[in-house]
């Protein structure tokens, strides 16, 4: 049975004027015809996300909507009416969120941070902003150097508050990044430190030496396109490395360290290069 709210890989049943219908296991399921890639033929496969309309029949899409059912987005309200407000989801069809479930009253144009779930009563994909039963750092699901997804929530003082894996609440220290980052913006990175009282510092992209062979790749790459120069070294400022090799500075030195005990490269006064 396809699951409402999340990816679901189904089987093509049959074509129609106005789209394919899908085996969703006790129902078919409509793709309209705006999403059907060309060349889908009958009994193949492909990757739909599942929703119900607002006549409440299930509909695939291949959009990809900025969260599914478990987890935590940050949306915008595009409408309001008496009974809750509809937040932009991404795909053609918006996200309800009840009066009941909101903090406090939604107002139009504003974003706040919601959890995803299946209202038990109707069956449909819902939002509720009262996200603090799902989050919590008492028993936790991973450990240092581990790689995670972060959501950022908020700033504070000292960095960005991040939702870790939909699940814990951790900090990204102001140090550690060196572009402005987006409130509901989504990325990749590691368990830097978890604290005796469970708190929890991130770090973005991998731990250590794990993410030094891809990193590698791209700085080689970037020198064959350059002549075989780059202008940088370690007493280029954070900002200048991130702004051209979106890397951290440590991370560039580590990269820069490998390369050149791999004679990859030479280190001149004023950058690197490749060796002949």
């Amino acid at each position: 049975m396809a699951q409402v709210g999340r990816y679901n890989t189904l089987k093509v049943n049959k074509h129609v004027d106005f789209g394919v219908y899908l085996d969703g296991g006790d129902t078919e399921i409509l793709l309209p015809k705006r999403y059907v890639p060309e060349n889908l033929q009958d009994g193949d496969e492909i990757e739909v996300f599942v929703y119900h309309d607002n006549e409440n029949r299930l509909i695939a899409t291949t959009e990809h909507p900025l969260g599914v059912v478990g987890d935590i987005a940050i949306l915008e309200v595009v409408s309001t009416t008496e009974h809750g407000a509809f937040l932009r989801w991404g795909i053609m069809k918006d996200i309800f969120v009840p009066l009941s479930q909101q903090i406090s009253r939604m107002y139009v144009g504003e974003s706040y941070p919601i959890y995803i779930y299946i209202d038990e009563r109707t069956g449909r994909v819902t939002g509720t902003e009262k996200i603090w039963p799902y989050l919590s750092n008492e028993n936790l699901t991973v450990n240092e150097r581990d790689v995670v997804q972060l959501l950022i929530y908020r700033r504070t003082e000292l960095g960005y508050e991040v939702i870790i894996n939909n699940k814990h609440i951790g900090l990204l220290h102001y140090n550690e990044v060196f572009r402005d980052l987006a409130l509901g913006e989504r990325l990749e990175g590691f368990i830097k430190k978890i604290r005796a009282d469970n708190k929890i510092d991130v770090g973005l992209g991998q731990a250590g030496y794990k993410k030094v062979a891809p990193e590698e790749e791209k700085i080689l790459h970037m020198l064959e396109n350059n002549s075989g120069y780059l202008p940088f070294h370690d007493k280029s400022s954070p900002e200048e490395i991130y702004a051209h090799f979106g890397m951290s500075k440590k991370t560039f030195k580590m990269v820069i360290g490998a390369l050149y005990k791999q004679r990859k490269i030479e280190l001149t006064k004023t950058g690197i290069k490749l060796t002949e």
